[in-house]
């Protein structure tokens, strides 16, 4: 290849068909029983490789833990970078990486906001960030050290970076499609539900109301004509309520504190108050009570004026509670609204029906005169 470093015979030199074997050899390693990182790594691994850099960081949305975080690398510890928290505007680089679509190089990071043991690792180093993008979206970059010794990249490194980076985005958009997909099947699952109350439960207590409606008074064979459809719809409730109400928060890897740091970090014009002790959430509900935790800030940033919002957390006589309360609920919006209102979004709707499938209840309405609060009461059988 002309202009490339003097070295062995890679995948480069020889052709597109020895970079999928690349590829492949490095993926097909992996399998169970293999670190959560091994696939993103194994791609680090493969652009060093293949492009002749030192070392890599893959760092990408991590749907899971809800942030952009380091999932990969090659040629250094993945540790150092694992949780460090970062959006797009704390690695100037790599936001212009991503709104230009194309392979850029650095020296150093002096202004990559950084803690200074991550930026001591960067000193003097030739940064080269790949882009991850596709279909409009952008999915993550890939941080890697260009050998000391190597020439200037030339076109066709570049465009090698540059097609694995939209490879590496393109299989990240492959699976959330999977992902909408099941989404797609959920909701189609609450619709049935939906209809199947509508048309059992709520037709027997319809027909129900309008026999008591009347002014005069039920003879016997009315009261249990009307005792018998009240039952049966109970019986119909009971039924649809047993089978999955087609919602269910995403897994997590991480706990109710780490997440409540990440969402101090997203407001930081809020005070947070944490009043209880983040152990106390149960681990089978960990998802749950985050989900409803970034439900209740996302609504309480948008739709309220607050300064200040108090996180309870309780678990006593077995059950658990966990309680939001801002302090700027909109005058407009000072009425009785024990499960809706406007900041009763579409998130917290099915945050309800999730805390049903635990035998719990989600309520969220105004507490007081200007006070919102989102609370989730779960029973966990201690």
């Amino acid at each position: 290849m002309p202009g490339a470093a003097s070295h062995s015979p890679g995948p480069l030199d020889a052709g597109p068909i020895e970079v999928l074997e690349v590829m492949s050899d490095l993926l097909s390693g992996i399998g169970e029983g293999s670190p959560p990182d091994a696939f993103f790594s194994s791609l680090c691994e493969a652009i060093c490789r293949l492009a002749s850099m030192k070392r890599a960081v893959l760092v990408r949305y991590d749907s899971a833990r809800r942030r952009v975080r380091a999932v990969g690398a090659h040629g250094i510890e993945l540790e150092p970078f694992a949780d460090l928290f970062v959006t797009i505007g704390s690695v100037p680089v790599a936001r212009r990486s991503l709104m230009e679509d194309r392979v850029l190089e650095v020296m150093g990071a002096e202004d990559f906001k950084v803690p200074p043991d991550v930026r001591e690792l960067l000193e003097g180093v030739r940064i080269v960030c790949t882009p991850m993008a596709a279909a409009g979206r952008y999915v993550g970059v890939v941080l890697s050290e260009r050998e000391a010794g190597a020439p200037e990249m030339d076109d066709e490194e570049r465009q090698l970076l540059w097609t694995l980076g939209k490879a590496i985005a393109m299989a990240s958009v492959a699976r959330e499609v999977t992902a909408y997909d099941e989404q797609s099947r959920q909701l189609q699952q609450r619709i049935d539900l939906a209809r199947e109350i509508h048309e059992g439960v709520v037709q027997r207590l319809f027909g129900v109301s309008l026999v008591l409606s009347r002014e005069e008074a039920l003879d016997a064979d009315s009261q249990r004509r009307c005792a018998a459809e009240v039952q049966m719809a109970l019986s119909d409730l009971r039924t649809a309520l047993t089978r999955p109400l087609g919602h269910l928060s995403r897994p997590t890897s991480v706990t109710f504190a780490e997440e409540l740091e990440r969402v101090r970090a997203l407001y930081p014009a809020l005070e947070i108050l944490l009043d209880g002790r983040a152990e106390q959430v149960p681990q089978s509900l960990e998802a749950l009570a985050q989900s409803v935790l970034v439900e209740a800030m996302r609504n309480a940033s948008k739709h309220a004026d607050a300064s200040t919002v108090d996180v309870t957390l309780r678990s006593d006589d077995g059950t658990f509670v966990l309680a939001v309360r801002n302090d700027g609920a909109p005058l407009r919006e000072r009425r009785a609204a024990p499960h809706g209102g406007r900041h009763g979004g579409v998130g917290l709707r099915l945050a309800t029906l999730e805390a049903l499938q635990h035998d719990g209840v989600l309520e969220y309405g105004e507490l007081e005169p200007g006070v919102w609060q989102v609370r989730l009461m779960v029973p966990t059988g201690e």
